[in-house]
């Protein structure tokens, strides 16, 4: 049951979106701020059982082994933060878009992979291994690369408080991925006992928040549906491209090459609507409009990672 959920991801996040669109208050509850526990949003708590999550799969000698780089993580991790931000300043610029929507792309081109990619990757009949160490490092490295590359890049558009960005980036990722490691340290079994589930549930989550997203600003969407449906493709497109195409120049194996171009393709886009989302990113834009939009990239980024991305595993897992 868990295995058909997993290989219907793109079919279900597809789905989800679809619902929200025409029932957005089953999902806006999740990402509107209205409900908090322990003062906190339910969409940074959403985040953080994510992240939890994959802490739970990880050991300590995990992160010792990382130390011990082989050469395809570190292909496909700096793939990760150089491929995807230039990407999406590119596109951004190209299309001229507007301050809103410009700042959310190139935001979510600078998070790092989420969860999903591991799935993909398994069902891509990749390397899963190489697949969850990718995003595990690629997680960790984006506490400090996400809030400078933001900066860097859409600062042109607007000032990022890259201070936030990196507190935001410190709470809901590292602080949930050590703890949930701590908790496989000291309670193995019962960490054994659900790893089972936890694939089903970042997947529930992250249906729940783009869903949330996308019926939060439905008529924003619609406003802007052309270019923005063009923009999140374009973005991904040349991640699982350029990621390919890069892995195999650079020598990589044929399972390597596949796994890091779902890496570097696959953004965590319920971390980026999510950073986006935050009050303190929304009061640097000047227009409340233009706040408005920034969150809407990564979520049309998650359908569209999610659907290329299932795509493209379907058509590997054949050949």
């Amino acid at each position: 049951m868990l295995e058909k959920i997993t290989n219907n991801f793109a079919v279900l996040t597809l789905a989800g979106v679809a619902l929200a669109w025409f029932e957005p208050a089953l999902f806006t509850w999740v990402t509107d701020g209205s409900v908090r526990i322990a003062g906190q949003p339910l969409l940074s708590v959403a985040l953080g059982l994510i992240m939890l999550a994959m802490g739970l799969t990880l050991t300590f000698e995990d992160y010792r082994r990382l130390s011990r780089l082989p050469r395809a993580v570190a292909v496909g991790v700096g793939l990760q933060f150089i491929v995807m931000p230039l990407s999406g300043w590119a596109i951004a610029r190209a299309l001229e878009l507007e301050q809103g929507l410009a700042v959310g792309l190139i935001l979510v081109a600078c998070c790092p992979g989420g969860t999903a990619s591991n799935i993909v990757a398994y069902l891509a009949r990749g390397n899963v291994a190489l697949s969850v160490t990718m995003t595990m490092l690629s997680t960790l490295a984006a506490i400090a690369l996400t809030p400078l590359l933001t900066g860097e890049l859409a600062g042109a558009y607007v000032e990022i408080d890259r201070w936030n960005l990196l507190k935001n980036m410190v709470a809901i990722v590292l602080v949930p991925v050590v703890a949930g490691t701590l908790l496989n340290r000291l309670f193995p079994r019962a960490a054994a006992a659900v790893s089972g589930v936890l694939p089903l549930i970042a997947i529930v989550l992250v249906i729940w928040i783009v869903g949330g997203i996308v019926g939060g600003a439905k008529d924003q969407i619609a406003a802007h549906a052309g270019e923005l449906l063009l923009a999140t493709f374009l973005l991904h497109a040349l991640g699982f491209g350029l990621g390919l195409g890069l892995a195999r120049l650079l020598g990589l194996s044929g399972a390597e090459q596949r796994t890091v171009s779902i890496e570097v393709g696959m953004q965590n886009s319920g971390l980026g609507s999510g950073l986006a989302k935050t009050p303190a990113f929304a009061a640097q834009f000047a227009s409340a409009q233009q706040a408005a939009l920034a969150p809407v990239p990564a979520a049309i980024s998650a359908v569209w990672h999610v659907l290329i991305g299932s795509l493209l595993a379907s058509w590997w897992r054949r050949s």
